[in-house]
């Protein structure tokens, strides 16, 4: 384990320094098909100057740090899909992407019974560093990419992809697939639909989570500017390796496809 980095974040010091990854990926930036693919949890590393967050390698690997396996379904859902990937670098145990910053479990102090040392004295400064290093870079990332499309007269439908761990508090998990979405959204609809009927196993509908007012990336992006949307969860005992991560985006990409065609043929 890393020596535990202190908070030495301030107004006058930088939380990312030479060295440290861009915090947002940008993959095929202007590809021309209809959606934008979107990993808010994709990446599992930590700023350098924030040592290991005082957790163990193992621990960092877990499914609290990253959404194991989402950015590998996303790339390749990208190229059979001809879409825009933009997928987020750090753990979100540094700060969560998908929840608004506002939020005190934006970055949170323990996660599935672990204790995040790292957090637990986290200053303003701190605080706001993570939030304007590396959650406003990623989310300006998509809207950059959002407005240029609208510029370019492509609609946009907004592709979340998430991943859960099967098993979580104790609980089996039977989903191989969850579609989150609030309020009223065809495309996410559609989705379920095509993969119900897909499924040898039932598709969770708000399920294993509902998406409500702790979600940040689709009620912002999608449904604050009238754009559709799916929020898609994979079970990761699916997708922890490379080949499982192939085939779903093999699954995924026709369904995805299908499931816009319902709803341009219902308008």
């Amino acid at each position: 384990m890393k020596e535990n980095a202190v908070d030495s974040s301030s107004a006058s010091m930088r939380l990312l320094q030479p060295g440290d990854a861009s915090p947002v990926n940008v993959e095929s930036a202007g590809a021309g098909g209809p959606f934008l693919i979107v990993v808010d949890h994709a990446g599992r590393a930590v700023p350098n100057g924030l040592g290991d967050l005082g957790l163990p390698a193992d621990e960092l690997a877990r499914h609290i740090a990253w959404d194991i396996g989402a950015v590998g379904v996303a790339l390749d859902l990208g190229r059979r899909l001809n879409a825009c990937v933009i997928h987020q670098t750090y753990s979100r145990l540094v700060i969560d992407c998908n929840r608004d910053p506002a939020r005190a479990d934006s970055i949170v102090l323990a996660s599935d019974g672990t204790d995040v040392p790292g957090n637990a004295a986290l200053s303003p400064a701190g605080r706001a560093a993570r939030r304007s290093e590396i959650f406003e870079p990623y989310h300006a990332a998509i809207a950059n990419q959002i407005d240029a499309r609208a510029a370019a007269g492509l609609s946009t439908v907004l592709v979340a992809v998430h991943s859960f761990t099967p098993v979580m508090a104790g609980f089996d998990r039977p989903w191989r697939h969850g579609i989150l979405h609030l309020g009223q959204s065809a495309f996410s609809r559609a989705v379920l639909a095509r993969l119900s009927a897909a499924s040898e196993a039932p598709v969770g509908d708000n399920e294993p989570y509902a998406m409500d007012d702790v979600d940040y990336t689709a009620p912002h992006h999608a449904i604050g500017r009238g754009y559709d949307y799916v929020e898609l969860e994979i079970n990761q005992a699916l997708i922890g390796e490379a080949a499982g991560q192939r085939a779903q985006a093999a699954f995924l990409a026709p369904l995805l496809t299908e499931a816009l065609a319902d709803i341009a043929t219902a308008i």
